[in-house]
């Protein structure tokens, strides 16, 4: 039965949350597995959506076992993290996406998705911009200065059918889309969403530091699931790409 358990008791109101499947750069991973643990967020919720794997995960030093898919929450920040340990395959991701959206609306929250797009820019700092799934949410990126797309494109995976879910049903959501290397894992490009994107929608302020200082420590820590990703069909990875076949 599709459902997310509750497993602590944490009080926060019209919430925002980040997502963070693995997907393109793993970035969106990336950027949410930083503030879970910068903000040292709680563990509040188990993820048990119909087709996700049957995986059991443990930590360095903690006898425990959780799902590969949780939520964690931070009261004083009214934020709340969907981090992933496993990707959401191409069969499974419409009724991930029904059962997370049927929770992020019964919530009344404010849902952030995140997704890569291959590239690698020239400059210091990695285009972002934002797509909105209402003229509300789209609103609220305009008031914040965040680029709108500069061509025609599509988001895919697992964070496509979330943000073709919201869009669907009238829930406001979000998607920061950045340029990232479309082969490894990007920190630099993790660092931007956080810092041009999730920090002003969420009101928060993350160092980001770490990410970069660390950078190719954490390249090589994540390049075993981002080879993982690269085996997968493409349809199975959150990714975003341009359409030019139309226009």
């Amino acid at each position: 039965m599709a459902r997310i358990e509750r497993r602590a008791d944490v009080d926060f109101e019209e919430p925002t949350l980040v997502e963070g499947l693995p997907g393109l750069g793993l970035v969106g991973k990336l950027a949410t597995d930083h503030l879970v643990e910068t903000f040292d967020m709680t563990y509040y919720a188990s993820v048990h959506c119909a087709g996700l794997p049957g995986v059991g995960v443990y930590r360095e030093g903690d006898r425990i076992v959780r799902p590969a898919v949780r939520l964690y929450a931070d009261a004083k920040r009214n934020l709340v993290a969907l981090q992933s340990d496993v990707p959401v395959s191409a069969s499974a991701a419409p009724g991930f996406a029904e059962c997370v959206t049927d929770w992020i609306d019964a919530e009344d929250a404010l849902p952030v998705y995140f997704s890569g797009y291959p590239g690698q820019s020239e400059t210091d700092e990695p285009p972002v911009f934002g797509v909105a799934t209402t003229d509300a949410a789209a609103d609220r990126l305009a008031n914040l200065d965040v680029a709108a797309p500069s061509e025609n494109g599509a988001v895919a995976g697992p964070t496509g059918a979330l943000l073709e879910r919201a869009a669907e049903t009238g829930v406001d959501g979000i998607g920061l889309i950045v340029e990232s290397d479309p082969q490894f894992p990007d920190p630099e490009a993790a660092a931007a969403l956080i810092e041009r994107g999730i920090g002003p929608l969420a009101d928060i302020d993350a160092d980001v530091s770490e990410l970069r200082d660390r950078a190719e420590e954490i390249r090589a820590q994540k390049e075993q699931l981002a080879r993982r990703m690269q085996q997968a069909a493409t349809d199975e990875s959150s990714q975003a790409q341009p359409i030019r076949m139309f226009q």
